[in-house]
């Protein structure tokens, strides 16, 4: 256990657990605590939060609305990677907390605290994620992760707690309250737990809550072009978007068709493997729709580079390393291919289904008609340059045959 602590901020929601470790900071340290509340788009109200913050004695209470700078800075860069981890996940959760160490790392500095304090388990990913973030950015930061130190493993435990000091918090479920662990924000909302952890049972119909099912979904297609300026989407049918309005209505319109759900088995961090369920509309549009505006763009070996890159790139944030420098290396060189990635993507979203029908750009397409077509090209390519082409590169091919008898 970390010792001479005089001030703690807290990465504060005031739910059950965020409450509890208020008190507990307070009980097991003798500091101060000051509470902070980060708005990345989860879709709720967090003035409750700033009310249980007062009412528990809190004397500084910081309620940051981070919503542009989290797709500005930290969901625009990593779709610009086109970031899968192992294939499927769009890594919703992974890239929002590095963004909510760094502020609290902020805070810290602001306020003249000794530490931070993050509710994550012992289990998860999302402890390395913030302390890998919080130690790149103040080395010298104490972290408290009361999850690894105290006894309070099951709600039962942490009601108890809160029971016996008087801490006022939810003593059962609401009606209507999800019975699954979830995390959300404008990228993306996450379900765990329940018969979620039995990877061969299929998810309750009503757990989704962004999407409609696709089956449900609206018979006639929608329509969207996407503008892109330098491998972000500027702009929706036309109309100038700022980052998090975008991804929003991206969000809309994609749960509107059923686009963006995913149920997958991953490899967390820690070692294990996890079963979660993740809905995430606008991501899924973005992601196809950039795909296409670098498929007309980017030369041919740097979009080949680049998909050998992604990986590791998507490996490093789902594993807390945003604020690594070989994210950073990363990042320059991706970045550096977006400058031509300008133009627009046309999309048609039908029934859970992205379809890319059409892209352009006037200034920076590499696809050249005369070249491609199959009718006359009036010899903008000789075809019988091909035989030289084909047998230097069956050269290797034909010498190993040899050899071989073939």
């Amino acid at each position: 256990m970390t010792k001479n602590i005089k001030k703690v901020v807290l990465a504060y929601s005031g739910g059950l657990d965020t409450s509890v470790i208020l008190h507990w900071l307070r009980e097991q340290y003798d500091c101060e605590v000051v509470t902070f509340t980060a708005d990345i788009g989860q879709g709720e109200e967090l003035e409750p939060a700033r009310a249980k913050a007062i009412a528990a004695g809190v004397r500084e209470i910081f309620i940051d609305d981070l919503r542009e700078e989290f797709v500005r800075d930290f969901v625009y860069p990593m779709f610009r990677a086109n970031a899968l981890y192992e294939g499927e996940y769009l890594l919703g959760t992974s890239i929002a907390r590095p963004l909510i160490a760094k502020r609290l790392v902020e805070i810290a500095v602001i306020t003249g605290a000794d530490a931070i304090a993050h509710g994550a388990t012992g289990k998860g990913n999302d402890q390395v994620r913030f302390e890998l973030s919080a130690y790149a950015l103040k080395p010298d930061i104490q972290v408290i992760a009361p999850w690894r130190e105290w006894d309070l493993l099951s709600r039962e435990k942490l009601l108890a707690y809160a029971e016996a000091r008087g801490i006022p918090v939810e003593m059962k479920r609401a009606s209507g309250q999800s019975p699954y662990s979830m995390d959300a924000n404008l990228l993306h909302i996450s379900y765990e737990g329940n018969e979620l952890e039995d990877p061969w049972q299929e998810p309750a119909a009503d757990m989704w809550r962004w999407t409609i099912a696709p089956e449900q979904a609206p018979a006639t297609p929608a329509y969207l072009e996407l503008t892109f300026a330098h491998g972000d989407v500027v702009a929706i049918n036309g109309q100038t978007m700022t980052p998090a309005i975008a991804l929003a209505e991206l969000n809309r319109i994609g749960g509107t068709h059923g686009i963006g759900r995913a149920d997958l088995v991953e490899n967390r961090s820690v070692g294990m493997k996890s079963r979660g369920c993740y809905e995430t509309p606008g991501g899924t549009i973005l992601l196809k729709a950039h795909r296409a505006m670098e498929s007309l763009t980017l030369d041919r070996e740097a979009a080949h580079l680049k998909d050998e890159l992604m990986p590791r790139y998507a490996s490093l944030i789902y594993n807390g390393y945003w604020f690594s420098p070989e994210r950073r290396m990363l990042q320059a060189a991706i970045d550096q291919t977006q400058q031509v990635v300008n133009g627009v993507v046309r999309l048609k979203l039908y029934r859970g289904n992205v379809t890319v029908v059409g892209r352009q750009s006037d200034s920076d397409s590499l696809f050249d008609t005369a070249i491609a077509t199959f009718e006359e090209d009036a010899g903008a390519y000789n075809q019988a340059d091909a035989t030289g082409f084909i047998r230097l590169n069956a050269l290797r091919l034909r010498v190993a045959g040899r050899k071989r008898g073939g």
